[in-house]
């Protein structure tokens, strides 16, 4: 196993020498299947008759993986929200985001080409214990919300099937966890994924529900802008939702693992760009879907998404009666899978940070820290989600607006890692995607602040109009 020291001149570390055994993803490997055996099983199948078909999956990699890796529980359900509470009058802000994704994403992976370290690394590195401990307490709280996110997916998903909550999230929780700690998960994830294809349903379904295109194209490139609470958590929400924490992580990890080098970094950044416009197309359409649906069926008044079943209603136009069977396994699919990566990835990024000892093949006496990271959040998850009476959608709903409050938090180390000629040398970034990404940063950053003053306001008793 390769190890590498981390640099300890920096006056703010202590004299400890930490030991970071492996980046985010070759620790994660140790579970999902190592790039070794994935290589090797490619090549097995390249002398097959179907080659040329499997070779079209090579242009899958880290960007469009974690681009994606957004679309679950949480974005199916504030989007969902969109479309239903305000039609296609949101749209416009679909494009800044995707911009603003673009540019963040590929930051994080001319980082992994340009260093070959994770994020986490790098964090400690240059700010230092205590500041990494600040960006990772961000990273803790804002996985342990999504996580919460997915378990209540799982409990909505359920009732769609007619299954208690009560049996089914815990049966989930135990599921998961002894398929990650006992080494088996690497098979059913493959299933989990399949699950999630249900989602692209939601394209054919745009189109099959005849929405007024000249209204779609119409906001998509002018704004609309409502002066209420629910206006604004849901404009916080669509950011926290599809610029997750997780997804910096992930492709910073995956493009430092796989060693790409600046001198081929073109073809990265163009599949991370490809990455971010594929995922916008996604909940683009479920926008389209249930803005021309639930939205039309309210008289154009909007109404909140409030179960699963209701939010299935958007597939109808083209699964018809079976719409609430396929959301429902597509739910399901999406919420196991990142219930299961989310404890996992943020128990590696914390354990390795601080030196800790971690993996999944260590007991607790042997990794503390990181068992009880991995197993606490999904604990505290699904217990969230058995509280009796929770309002399931709107829960995960108001996780995403919370992370896109935290999301800030983490924007800001990116921009100075990024902008650090002592870590990127020459490959800092320039002025246009400075001007983005900082305008993300300050535009979420008082977005937040407004939202909590309005909301605030709101609890003594002085509402603003449609709040």
């Amino acid at each position: 196993m390769d190890q590498k020291l981390v640099r300890t001149d920096d006056a703010r570390l202590p004299r400890v020498h930490f030991v970071v055994r492996e980046s985010l993803r070759e620790s994660v490997a140790e579970v999902f299947g190592r790039p070794a055996e994935r290589l090797r099983r490619f090549r097995k199948w390249r002398k097959g008759r179907w080659a040329k078909y499997l070779a079209i999956l090579g242009i899958f990699g880290p960007g469009l993986v974690a681009a994606n890796a957004g679309n679950d529980a949480g974005a199916i359900a504030t989007w969902s929200n969109v479309g239903a509470q305000y039609g296609y009058q949101m749209l416009w802000i679909l494009v800044i985001i995707t911009v603003s994704l673009s540019v963040v994403q590929e930051m994080c992976a001319r980082m992994g080409a340009a260093t070959g370290e994770g994020l986490s690394d790098l964090i400690r590195e240059r700010f230092g214990v205590r500041g990494a401990a600040f960006a990772m307490l961000t990273l803790f709280v804002a996985n342990a919300l999504i996580t919460i996110s997915e378990f209540a997916g799982i409990a909505a998903a359920a009732q769609l099937f007619g299954i208690s909550k009560y049996i089914a999230v815990p049966i989930a929780a135990l599921g998961v966890w002894l398929l990650v700690t006992r080494g088996s998960y690497a098979k059913v994830e493959k299933i989990f994924l399949v699950m999630t294809l249900a989602f692209f349903t939601y394209p054919i379904a745009a189109i099959l529900a005849h929405p007024d295109w000249g209204q779609v194209v119409k906001h998509t490139v002018i704004p609309t802008v409502t002066f209420s609470i629910t206006f604004l958590q849901l404009l916080v929400g669509t950011v926290g939702t599809t610029i997750t924490p997780y997804m910096q992580l992930y492709i910073q990890s995956s493009v430092a693992e796989k060693g790409v080098e600046m001198e081929h970094y073109r073809a990265e950044r163009t599949e991370t760009y490809i990455g971010s416009i594929f995922a916008a197309l996604i909940v683009g359409s479920i926008v389209v879907a249930t803005g021309a649906t639930i939205f039309v069926a309210s008289g154009g008044k909007g109404v909140p998404i409030t179960d699963a079943e209701q939010a299935a209603l958007a597939l109808v136009p083209f699964l018809g009666r079976y719409a609430p069977l396929l959301f429902g396994i597509g739910l399901i699919g999406a919420s196991l899978l990142a219930a299961a990566v989310l404890p996992l990835s943020t128990a590696y990024s914390i354990s390795e940070s601080f030196g800790f000892e971690h993996g999944v093949s260590h007991s607790f006496k042997e990794a503390p820290v990181f068992q009880s990271i991995f197993t606490g959040m999904m604990l505290f998850g699904a217990l969230i989600a058995l509280i009796p009476n929770l309002p399931l959608f709107q829960l995960i709903v108001v996780a995403q607006v919370i992370n896109g409050a935290l999301l800030p938090i983490l924007l800001v180390f990116i921009l100075k890692l990024v902008n650090d000629r002592r870590i990127m040398g020459h490959y800092t970034n320039n002025r246009v995607e400075n001007v983005i990404a900082f305008g993300t940063t300050g535009m979420l950053a008082v977005l937040s602040t407004v939202m909590l003053v309005t909301t605030l306001l709101s609890a003594v008793g002085v509402h603003l109009p449609g709040a």
